[in-house]
């Protein structure tokens, strides 16, 4: 998984004020005749901030609670707001990558039983992130995921839903990773293919890089994928990571170098370096997960 930065709209006293005001907003909309238009706003204002830029881990992961069930709650009032249902999706895509799914990766040495059940409930958080994103693809253009599973339609995506298709393949990428015991989900396999090269088409430079490494990430994973397709696609996102975005580095590592010990520790050591030049929440994520493969590597070597 490899998490996009986005940018914020502000810091400090002002996304205080910000979160308060939106607090006061929504619980006078009830009583408001223009009920939808502010609706709108306060939508458009939510889903241009991001936990992306905190930068401190505990504290991201102790606010996620909050900014999730409160966007999520908003984005049923505005079922067509395309930044914030990929806001929404790519809230709950991280939160279950990064402190569900991890986690049970690092329980599982130790307590099975545990772990399963957080694989479990990551799971079902990577399933409503894509019911989120699809219901926004499918309210803007009816008939999206029947024209997605047609082989001979193109499904309908602008330009300003690139970042939403993209959650809405990384979310179902990863909910079919862990449902591996399911044949009517791993099935799907091919749909998440199809839509994460759709947008790639449209963007293929899309978050540093983030959507082409998707893109190999889930070519390698197909039954009979192409592995040297999946190398050229993961060239292609470091060329447009330009260095900064570590998650690419770990991404590649565990998709192609299952068998290759040096070139995984290689990866993994860049990415380390990658992620501690450039800081940001989502290379501190990175560096975590690099950090324990490393340590854990001869265990799968």
């Amino acid at each position: 998984m490899v998490f996009p930065r986005r940018s914020t709209a502000g810091h400090g006293l002002v996304s205080l004020f910000r979160l308060v005001a939106s607090l006061l907003v929504i619980g006078a909309l009830a009583a408001c005749s223009p009920k939808r238009y502010l609706v709108s706003r306060l939508a458009d204002e939510w889903s241009s901030q991001s936990m992306a830029e905190e930068d401190d881990l505990i504290l991201a992961r102790e606010a996620s609670a909050f900014y999730l069930k409160f966007s999520e709650s908003l984005l049923k009032q505005t079922p067509g707001h395309a930044a914030l249902g990929e806001s929404v999706a790519s809230g709950f895509t991280q939160y279950a990558y990064a402190f569900v799914s991890f986690d049970a990766e690092r329980t599982e040495g130790r307590d099975a039983g545990a772990a399963l059940r957080m694989r479990q409930r990551a799971a079902r958080l990577y399933l409503r992130a894509h019911g989120h994103a699809m219901a926004v693809l499918e309210h803007r253009h009816p008939g999206f995921l029947q024209a997605l599973a047609d082989p001979q339609a193109r499904p309908a995506l602008t330009a300003d839903e690139v970042g939403l298709a993209y959650w809405a393949a990384a979310s179902w990428g990863a909910y079919i990773s862990l449902s591996k015991d399911k044949p009517e989900v791993v099935a799907d396999l091919p749909l998440a293919v199809r839509l994460a090269r759709l947008a790639w088409s449209l963007e293929p430079g899309f978050a540093q890089g983030s959507l082409a490494s998707l893109v190999a990430t889930l070519e390698a994973a197909r039954p009979g994928g192409n592995l040297a397709e999946a190398a050229r696609l993961f060239d292609e996102a470091e060329k447009a990571g330009d260095g900064r975005n570590a998650g690419l580095y770990v991404a590649r590592a565990e998709a192609l170098h299952n068998a290759d010990r040096d070139g995984t520790e290689r990866l993994l050591r860049e990415a380390l370096r990658v992620s501690s030049q450039h800081a940001s929440l989502a290379n501190q994520l990175v560096h975590e997960r690099a950090a324990w493969l490393l340590k854990t590597l001869n265990e799968r070597f």
